[in-house]
């Protein structure tokens, strides 16, 4: 075992999100508990049709994107699952990236809680062991999983640099 791989295992068991800087075939970073069942119970969202059957009828936003940071996508939302309640595996809103020929490819979801349900100066919500973060533009707490395409920047960072909007 080398030096590099026995501090990235203790690094690992001491529960530190520094993984990244471990890099390399040696240092996998585990998925927190729930996500492989939300994985399981989004599955159909792959395609779209059957999103939109399911409810998440209404395009909240066109593709996001932002620069070399990365993007988001094109969030579908069900509008009746804007509640204020959580259920980790039917999140408010899925999201696609658009491709050629009208495609759209299932890239993540996004969990969602209005600010008239739960004020901004309350104390964020968390699911998976994370915290929601706010978005005044839209109003809501919410937080990013990145279920169907892999994020560099993290599982749930709000942007992918792997997500790309058509120019």
């Amino acid at each position: 075992m080398t030096t590099r791989s026995f501090l990235c295992g203790v690094l690992a068991a001491a529960g530190f999100g520094l993984l990244a800087a471990c890099g390399g075939s040696d240092a996998v970073s585990p998925e927190p508990e729930g996500i492989a069942a939300l994985r399981t119970a989004i599955a159909p969202y792959e395609n779209l049709n059957t999103a939109r059957s399911a409810g998440y009828k209404v395009a909240l936003t066109d593709c996001m994107s932002n620069g070399a940071v990365g993007a988001m996508g094109i969030h579908y939302g069900k509008t009746s699952a804007f509640d204020g309640t959580l259920d980790p595996m039917s999140p408010e809103v899925v999201i696609y990236e658009p491709g050629p020929n009208a495609t759209m490819q299932f890239v993540g979801v996004e969990f969602a809680i209005p600010f008239a349900v739960l004020p901004k100066t309350a104390v964020a919500p968390t699911l998976f062991g994370v915290r929601f973060i706010p978005n005044d533009m839209f109003q809501l707490w919410t937080l990013h999983v990145w279920t169907e395409r892999a994020n560099p920047s993290g599982l749930f960072s709000e942007w992918n640099p792997a997500v790309h909007c058509p120019t």
